[in-house]
């Protein structure tokens, strides 16, 4: 049953042009000049187009490719190929812009309807799904013109669907300054630990000369304060790699067996896990393997150097009876009065350590080590008690980040419950002089 006043559409009641680029633009690349908006730039969870990864090319906005294929501020993109549904919205002012043959441009009549209204609406999860099951290609993802055409639309009038656009976007716009926050508190945090583990950044009281090590190249170290150590890691720290359980192992209950991809975004996460070794096995055969509260663990394989400082994180007690397995590696102290774990974590974190792995295994864009690499790896020591600082500083640095990013997700989860609202017309709008969801 349609909300009172709203409406049964399909897009091509609504649009003035349906259409998709031409097939071939790599003659048009250039360094610079008019914007290329590609698959890339367009998001599953939103629709505003993600500038970071931009081409541009050099077209005549009078030639056929050019008139076919460019862009006006209100346009809707939509992704045609291999990721079926993804939308972008093209802001005002966002100047020339031109497409390809992976997505489809859909102007619309303003007359009618509001183009952020229909971008929001086809971006959301209801209208996704519909999107999908209108693939045309069978087993390859593809959506033809007609069949975009097509889309069935469920909407209220105009007033109100630039009010829920305007309602909307408020809350997106909420969404990209705390993801700016974050952002700017991440560099901010990797700046500070470069200084900080580099002794270019020093707390009162611990103030030093700089030399460079004997045995260590300059580009390899740099200048460091003549009080800290430069020693092998094993000296100061005991490791263990998973053992590798065999899936004939496996069990669907008993201990939990714990892999590099259960580390996400720094923290454990076995929830969803469902593999398994036995109670027998595990305080048997693998007792020596069951990890500990405190344990510093790290994802050892098939990580990209990119993403490595989110594949540290420690073991907690809600996480135990837990079975190291294969992909991971574990870290301990050998003597807490002279190494101090969390600094470890962020030497690991740093550029120091991730220089020295990667001249190990050159010839791969991933990280794939074991103890044998880590053996030779060397590790810069403040005293214990400038370790401890530094670590308390940079924990410090990570709960303000942590406050962003769960806010982040607040904000993200109630934009998406107000969406299923608004777009559905469960939750109806004043358009008078409210500004705000009735």
């Amino acid at each position: 049953m349609l909300p009172e006043k709203w409406y049964k559409s399909k897009l091509s009641d609504i649009a003035v042009i349906v259409t998709s680029g031409s097939r071939d633009w790599a003659q048009y690349y250039s360094e610079s000049g008019s914007k290329f908006v590609r698959m890339t730039n367009l998001a599953r969870d939103g629709i505003y187009l993600k500038l970071g990864d931009m081409k541009y090319v050099d077209v005549q906005s009078n030639s056929a490719d050019g008139k076919r294929s460019s862009l006006q501020s209100g346009d809707i993109l939509i992704s045609i190929t291999a990721e079926l549904g993804k939308i972008g919205w093209v802001p005002y002012n966002f100047g020339e812009a031109y497409i390809n043959q992976h997505t489809a441009l859909v102007r619309l009549d303003l007359k009618k309807v509001e183009s952020k209204y229909i971008a929001y609406l086809l971006s959301s999860k209801t209208m996704n799904h519909k999107i999908n099951r209108l693939n045309d290609s069978g087993a390859k993802a593809g959506l033809n013109l007609p069949t975009i055409r097509s889309i069935p639309l469920m909407l209220p009038p105009l007033p109100e669907q630039q009010k829920i656009a305007q309602i909307l976007s408020t809350w997106d716009k909420s969404i990209s300054t705390t993801e700016s926050l974050i952002a700017n508190s991440q560099q901010q945090k990797k700046s500070l630990m470069q200084q900080l583990l580099t002794g270019k950044k020093r707390f009162s009281g611990f103030e030093a000369e700089f030399n460079i090590r004997e045995g260590f190249a300059k580009r390899k170290l740099g200048l460091l304060p003549v009080d800290w150590r430069v020693d092998q890691m094993l000296n100061h720290y005991w490791f263990q790699e998973g053992p590798g359980v065999r899936k004939h192992q496996f069990t669907e209950t008993g201990i939990k067996l714990f892999n590099g991809t259960n580390i996400q975004k720094s923290r454990i996460r076995i929830e969803n896990t469902k593999t398994h070794i036995s109670k027998e096995e595990a305080y048997g055969a693998y007792n020596h393997f069951l990890a500990d509260e405190g344990d510093l663990v790290i994802a050892c394989s098939g990580i990209s150097v990119d993403k490595f400082d989110e594949k540290i994180a420690f073991i907690e007690s809600q996480h135990l009876p837990l079975c190291m397995n294969t992909s991971t590696m574990r870290f301990k102290v050998k003597n807490d009065k002279t190494a101090c774990i969390h600094y470890l974590r962020y030497y690991m974190m740093s550029n120091l350590f991730k220089d020295q792995i990667r001249r190990q295994i050159t010839g791969s864009a991933q990280l794939n080590f074991g103890p044998s690499h880590v053996n030779q790896c060397f590790i810069v020591l403040p005293t214990f008690k400038e370790q401890q600082k530094i670590s308390s500083t940079l924990i410090v640095a990570d709960k303000e980040i942590d406050t962003l990013q769960q806010k982040l997700t607040y904000l993200k989860q109630e934009k998406k419950a107000l969406m299923q609202q608004l777009l559905t017309g469960k939750r109806r709008v004043k358009v008078d002089n409210e500004t705000e969801a009735a």
